[in-house]
């Protein structure tokens, strides 16, 4: 007889890989859109040109072709009729570490940051595992493009935007490289800050001695550096870099390093922005809003300096995205981020707008992503209600014109433990 602590493991491995392959089974990459598809009778929300009631949205080889309610539909178009339901352009998180961690507290499935504190030519697009679980379930809830930023060191290398539906991260790279990450080092320790923003200091002087003798060395062989090589679209203005910039004496030493660097920068995780508005607004800097939840970091602070922030931000007219949390399995809670603002004073069509149009003006995107326009990726969402609220259920997602599977594992989850509870209440 076999010993009980030798077979329940086995059991349950067997168990898992049983629910692990139901779970993936389904979540299959979409084909690339053939026929011409016309959604009808929606509640289009543009964001871009305001509300279209009994609206039509037609859309060829994964653009979409025309917007509105007297719309010429081509004889050979498939029809999909949604039956009143609202029509959102599929959103976009403007940072998260999706595709590079899987369970965060396993080392081994975590790949987020590499040795070393000058990293300027990683390419988070090449450690993207087009596999995670947390992909599907990110598609599925509306996020269409993930900005998929590096972490760790003074310089952590290349965000770029990633699609959430393909096979491999070739096919899902969407925009690359989309920004240079950089940490800003804590202003508390003033050794510790000195020594950072002197290797910063001395990574740019080293890549612009560097740009500079290989535009001079045309006539002549110049050794290739990948470090200084990848900061040549930054130093040439090509190229964006995101400085991670928390408390308000960390944005100001940012703002001005940056303006002396002669760069485009886009400020990220700015609790105390609320503090520095103006200087913002002269600048005119754009900023990436993270967990609009948190709460804050000092007796002194008021409780909801992170929830008001984006309400303040809109108000000084300074462009701004909300991505929510960095974590690949709190991707999913974009939309509740916006909302919370919204219950803080933003306008809802501006929160709408933080998480799909502003994202993608930020990146250099909008003219493929972010609003409901002719000419644009008809990357779409299709829900029941308002996207803000709660309790709205996404039913369908398209993404550059491909009908995407929704059977994420949450939903197989919920479709499995509800024909177990039925059957056990048939057993009764």
């Amino acid at each position: 007889m076999l010993n009980k602590t030798f077979i329940y493991p086995i059991l349950f491995s067997l168990l898992l890989i049983s629910c692990l392959s139901s779970t993936v089974y389904g979540q299959m990459p979409s084909p690339v859109q053939e026929e011409t598809v016309a959604l009808i009778n929606g509640t289009v929300y543009t964001v871009s040109g305001g509300i279209i009631n009994n609206g039509t949205v037609v859309f060829k080889d994964g653009k979409i072709t025309a917007v509105g309610t007297d719309v010429d539909i081509p004889d050979d178009a498939r029809i999909e009729d949604v039956g009143g339901r609202y029509l959102y352009p599929a959103m976009i998180h403007s940072g998260t570490y999706l595709g590079l961690m899987e369970i965060f507290r396993v080392r081994e499935a975590t790949d987020v940051r590499e040795l070393g504190e000058i990293n300027p030519n990683v390419r988070v697009e090449v450690a993207f595992n087009a596999a995670s679980r947390h992909i599907p379930l990110a598609r599925s809830h509306g996020i269409a493009v993930a900005v998929v930023t590096p972490a760790g060191g003074i310089i952590s290398g290349m965000a770029a935007a990633m699609l959430t539906d393909g096979w491999v991260w070739e096919d899902m790279v969407y925009h690359a490289p989309a920004a240079m990450v950089i940490n800003w080092p804590s202003m508390r320790n003033v050794e510790e800050r000195d020594r950072a923003i002197g290797k910063l200091n001395e990574a740019f002087y080293k890549a612009r001695r560097y740009h500079k003798a290989k535009l001079a060395s045309s006539m002549y062989y110049h050794a290739t550096d990948v470090r200084w090589e990848a900061m040549i679209p930054v130093l040439e203005g090509d190229v964006p870099v995101i400085i991670n910039a928390s408390e308000y004496r960390q944005i100001q030493s940012a703002i001005e390093w940056a303006e002396k660097e002669d760069l485009q920068i886009i400020l990220s995780g700015v609790n105390q922005a609320g503090m520095v508005i103006p200087h913002l607004k002269e600048k005119e800097i754009p900023v990436i809003v993270n967990s609009v939840f948190s709460g804050p970091s000092r007796q002194w602070e008021p409780y909801d300096q992170s929830l008001s922030l984006p309400k303040k931000l809109h108000e000084a007219n300074i462009r701004f995205a909300i991505s929510g949390e960095a974590s690949a399995a709190n991707t999913i809670r974009l939309p509740n981020h916006a909302a919370a603002a919204v219950a803080y004073g933003l306008p809802e069509n501006e929160a709408l707008k933080s998480i799909t149009l502003y994202p993608a003006q930020i990146f250099g995107i909008d003219n493929r992503m972010g609003s409901i326009e002719k000419g644009k990726d008809a990357s779409i969402i299709i829900a029941d209600g308002n996207l803000l609220h709660l309790s709205t259920q996404i039913k369908q997602v398209y993404i550059k014109g491909r009908k995407t599977d929704m059977k994420d594992q949450h939903r197989l989850f919920y479709e499995m433990y509800m024909e177990k509870y039925e059957k056990y209440e048939r057993m009764k």
